[in-house]
């Protein structure tokens, strides 16, 4: 088997045995309407996206399609448009974003055009007479007006290609600092070079100019700063039948993990722990409000694929350093109001949040103006870079948004992090206490740790999610580890929702480690009717004699007896270790580990 990864050209993938999970059919929906926008997030197979309809349009390829198409559904019922157009592509992602405005404008001229002159030149060598014109190394715009003047004399019509609209942007955007939202607002303003530019494409999107144009990116925030530019692109990312346009549905995944299994020889009851590891990472977008199959991130299943391949067994490390998500997402959300309080509840596992829509376009306006930074916008900004993810509607008919995988939430747990624990020392501190829980057993000095220095920072800060999650916030941040855990925070078990658990994956089951499962209660003061001060200054002993800790205590413990007989059922060779940790406000930790 051969898996493209890091590999974006169409052919080489399809005429040389590549995996490819076809997404032809999709053809015929694209061509409905002649300027369109496609968004999804990072990494999700976008350029590929863009090199097949280079290959299925280009009119010079029009010799190699039943060689490129010929095994491929619209290989089979071909459009009437297939290859007749000439076909430019650009790439933003290939402009460099640092320096000043003018530096940033000449980049982009200078990417522009090298690709106008590779178009001619190529075109040329195939025979195509296009009219000598001169390259305004100052002035991209003009050198794409001279070039569809220029092939308008041919009777071709030119389909433009934009990879990654936004990625140079949204770069300068998101550096921070008054010097980077300036030079962003001289990017878009009426005589900004991105809004000129679009101006430009928007004028030429005809019959003697840009006969179609297709736009990628990962969010709509560019295009709403320069929708006076360009106006005329059909939003095509919330479409039902392209929801899998780009990404892996469950039954290639499961095709191509079960020919690996075959090829190296192992049990077939590997398959269902692959799938286990996969579903968990890699599972879980949806780009449709309503039923639709939710699909996997594509470039971390072939991260994987390939890695299984090379060593018959799965890697290490479920996320590749390479193709890590932008943690200046999550950055920009912490330092907004309520910003911490919703990063802090979505790193709950599972944890769903409702609006009553997204927002389809917003600009640099609504990102610096605190006034318009509703919930709304927080998930809809969260939702468009991947970090979030649809999950469906509500009785009410709000749409339900959730973090979608164990990829992302660990993304989520490294910030909040950050936010709670910015000294290193003190961090490493902290993950030192948690380890002794699944290496020895040993809960008490996560316990103290937590009681001592984090429940420091939640009595100096106001924290509205004070309450049984934000134990578990503060627990599940130190004790997260998925190299060597499937982690898990509410799990369904039985009939019911454990509060976290720590399953080994079964790679890592050759370690001398410890499963884990925790149930937490958490009592207010008012619970309790005593002062944090009388709670500091009372002995464990006293604690525990309270009635209300009492009761809180055994109802934890009657509840974790019951999802231990589950997950002994469930896993074998499990090495459960069973805590329950009730939390006096912020003020006192009691625990009991359950046998």
């Amino acid at each position: 088997m051969k898996f493209p990864y890091g590999i974006t050209d169409f052919k080489e993938i399809v005429t040389n045995d590549y995996l490819y999970c076809d997404r032809t059919r999709n053809i015929p929906l694209l061509e409905r309407a002649k300027s369109q926008l496609f968004i999804r997030p990072r990494r999700f197979g976008k350029s590929l996206l863009l090199s097949m309809l280079e290959h299925y349009y280009d009119v010079a390829r029009r010799d190699e399609f039943e060689e490129i198409f010929g095994e491929l559904q619209i290989g089979k019922n071909p459009t009437e448009l297939r290859n007749s157009f000439f076909i430019l592509r650009l790439d933003f992602s290939c402009v460099d974003a640092g320096g000043s405005t003018e530096y940033i404008r000449q980049s982009l001229y200078n990417h522009i055009n090298a690709c106008i002159d590779g178009f001619c030149r190529s075109y040329r060598h195939k025979g195509y007479d296009i009219p000598e014109f001169e390259i305004n190394p100052t002035d991209a715009v003009m050198s794409l007006r001279l070039l569809t003047n220029a092939v308008n004399t041919l009777g071709i019509p030119v389909y433009l290609l934009i990879d990654e609209y936004d990625n140079f942007a949204n770069t300068v955007m998101m550096q921070g600092g008054g010097t980077s939202r300036e030079r962003y607002q001289e990017l878009v303003h009426d005589q900004g070079v991105l809004k000129t530019l679009f101006k430009a494409i928007k004028s030429s999107t005809s019959s003697t100019g840009f006969d179609r144009v297709f736009i990628t990116g990962v969010s709509p925030v560019v295009l709403s700063d320069i929708t006076s530019g360009y106006n005329i692109a059909e939003n095509i990312y919330f479409s039902r039948r392209l929801n899998d346009l780009c990404g892996f549905r469950e039954a290639e995944v499961r095709q191509a993990l079960s020919d690996l299994i075959t090829e190296c020889g192992l049990a077939p009851n590997v398959l269902d722990q692959a799938m286990t590891l996969v579903r968990s990472y890699y599972d879980g977008y949806r780009f449709y409000r309503g039923d639709v199959e939710n699909v996997y991130n594509p470039t971390l299943c072939l991260y994987f694929f390939k890695q299984f391949q090379e060593e018959c067994e799965f890697p290490r490390k479920m996320l590749d350093a390479n193709l890590a998500v932008d943690q200046s997402k999550l950055r920009y959300v912490a330092q907004l109001p309520n910003g911490p309080d919703l990063l802090g509840s979505l790193m709950q596992w599972g944890q769903e949040v409702t609006v009553n829509d997204l927002e389809d376009r917003f600009g640099l306006e609504e990102m610096l103006n605190r006034s318009f930074h509703s919930q709304k916008f927080l998930l809809s900004f969260l939702y468009y870079f991947g970090v979030l993810t649809l999950s469906g509607e509500d009785e009410q008919g709000e749409l339900k948004l959730k973090v979608p995988n164990l990829v992302m939430q660990s993304l989520y747990i490294e910030r909040v992090q950050m936010m709670l624990l910015p000294d290193p020392a003190v961090r490493d501190a902290g993950q030192d206490a948690a380890g002794l829980v699944y290496k020895q057993g040993d809960i008490g000095p996560l316990c103290t740790f937590i009681q001592n220095d984090l429940f420091q920072v939640f009595r100096n800060r106001d924290y509205r999610w004070a309450n049984e999650l934000t134990l578990k916030t503060a627990f599940l941040t130190l004790l997260y580890n998925d190299i060597l855990f499937i982690m898990d925070s509410e799990p369904e078990i039985g009939r019911g929702y454990a509060d976290m658990t720590m399953i080994i994956r079964p790679d890592m089951r050759r370690f001398q480690i410890l499963d884990v499962l925790l149930e937490f209660k958490f009592l207010s003061l008012g619970d309790l009717k005593l002062t944090g001060q009388q709670l500091r200054e009372a002995d464990d002993d006293q604690i525990r004699a309270l009635p209300v800790v009492a009761r809180a205590t055994a109802e934890a413990e009657d509840q974790a007896r019951r999802y231990m007989t589950v997950l002994e059922k469930k896993y074998d060779d499990l090495r459960l270790q069973t805590f329950v940790v009730v939390s006096l406000g912020f003020e006192r930790i009691v625990w009991e580990k359950i046998e």
